[in-house]
């Protein structure tokens, strides 16, 4: 299948039984069998695997114009579950790459991400097609994306960083699709992403989820997001937490997150509370704070600019 699909180095794949394998593929729902079953083959299968999968998602049709991928719109209109079951396999390690890597070729395309993100199917259940997606209904926490945060936080080494890969291009690749679904699940999205991510005991999935919430912050798309999530109280005490904790690098990406507190011309009562009452101490502690990061210019003055700001508050009356 792998010779048909690919060619050799000393012999070029015929395009015409290209597209017979790809239709006939499609036809026998061969690709939701792989999906569900590739943590079952040996380690060289499961390579030869991963690559018949990406490229058959990738093919498309031989002299049409508009290049049209038969498979991958098969999959988006008629068949959802195959990118369920990819996603589904996290639950092995052996499956967890390969399955990585081809959700991470399929993510390119931003149907894959609001299938992935809106789906709210259990194991075995129909999966909502493409077309009957609303994109303004809240999630209720079924679906394959919460799975996401059990996988980074919870599996075993080589699940939890891949799985954390894929979850980074979900909330990265498709700007405005993402946007729209964390204002709308807000709540329910930070609750577990604060609760899980950041306060995971592992180092890895902590330094890692900390520095894409400031990545996600500091997006222009996220601009709704940003000033809610800086508006909450409780929000800010999680942040100040980092800059005290043990490793210098969950510090530096505390920092990154601090900052856009700190910096915000329009605080809510809550965090201009928090921000007063600790003065004192923030303009004691921040001059000190990663002092030995002496190279980067950028942290240096953006650290200057925090204490001038913070200077700028009222003292609290004794």
């Amino acid at each position: 299948m792998k010779l048909i699909l690919q060619g050799t180095q000393e012999t070029e794949s015929s395009p015409e039984q290209t597209s017979q394998l790809v239709n006939s593929i499609i036809q026998e729902d061969f690709l939701f069998s792989l999906a569900r079953s590739i943590y079952l083959l040996p380690f060289e299968s499961r390579k030869d695997t991963q690559s018949i999968f990406s490229y058959v998602l990738r093919h498309k049709t031989p002299n049409n114009p508009n290049g049209d991928q038969p498979a991958l719109k098969h999959v988006l209109h008629s068949r959802p579950e195959v990118l369920l079951a990819l996603c589904r396999g996290y639950q092995h390690k052996e499956s967890a790459m390969p399955c990585g890597v081809v959700l991470r070729e399929a993510l390119k395309h931003e149907p894959v991400a609001a299938i992935i993100m809106y789906d709210q199917s259990q194991e075995d259940e129909r999966t909502s097609r493409l077309d009957d997606i609303d994109f303004d209904a809240r999630q209720s926490e079924r679906g394959v994306f919460w799975s996401f945060f059990k996988w980074i936080d919870h599996g075993a080494f080589e699940v939890s960083t891949d799985a954390f890969t894929t979850f980074r291009d979900i909330l990265t690749k498709h700007k405005h699709l993402v946007a729209q679904f964390l204002n709308i699940n807000f709540d329910m999205f930070f609750e577990k992403y604060n609760g899980v991510l950041i306060q995971s005991n592992s180092y890895v999935t902590k330094r890692q989820s900390i520095k894409l919430l400031g990545e996600i912050l500091l997006d222009r798309a996220n601009y709704s997001v940003m000033t809610e999530y800086v508006d909450r109280g409780e929000h800010l005490k999680l942040c100040m937490n980092l800059l005290k904790d043990d490793r210098k690098m969950v510090q530096y990406e505390g920092f990154h997150v601090f900052k856009v507190f700190v910096a915000n011309p329009h605080k809510s009562a809550a965090v201009q509370k928090i921000l007063v009452n600790n003065r004192d101490r923030l303009l004691n502690f921040l001059p000190k704070f990663l002092e030995d990061r002496t190279d980067d210019d950028q942290f240096t003055d953006e650290k200057s600019y925090l204490i001038r700001q913070i200077e700028t508050l009222p003292a609290v009356s004794r």
